[in-house]
């Protein structure tokens, strides 16, 4: 196993995400934890970048006003940002790593910033979907 991948294992646990699904082979955990706003957040450990993606939500439609809101509110992020997929489909939540020397500290400031931006933004971000 990619012992980097065994550090984001240990991490998650401390933390007391719920691995959902782990695939060794490529470097991906899926952690839960619906008290912190979590669901299927994947952990993706490609060479030594840890990727953290979380889908929010599926657009509906496009809106300038919506893109635009959406790097207005990554300003106020403080690790990761709300990103929209290659097809323009989805609203994902987004942070990326260097893993040889993450720490703990760092690696929960990353959750943290996803849960804290959920809380604090996601009834705002729905509602532009809604437009």
């Amino acid at each position: 196993m990619n012992p980097h991948l065994q550090k984001i294992i240990d991490f998650a646990q401390r933390l007391e995400l719920e691995i959902k699904a782990q695939d060794n082979s490529e470097g991906i955990l899926v952690v839960h934890d619906e008290a912190r706003g979590i669901y299927n957040l994947i952990l993706n450990v490609e060479g030594d970048i840890l990727v953290m993606e979380q889908l929010l939500y599926r657009l509906k439609r496009y809106s300038e006003k919506h893109f635009l809101r959406l790097l207005q509110l990554n300003r106020k992020l403080v690790h990761g940002a709300f990103v929209v997929d290659e097809e323009a489909k989805q609203v994902l939540f987004r942070d990326s790593l260097q893993v040889e020397n993450l720490d703990f500290n760092e690696f929960e400031g990353s959750i943290n910033a996803l849960s804290l931006g959920l809380a604090e933004f996601s009834f705002e971000l729905l509602e532009l979907n809604k437009e």
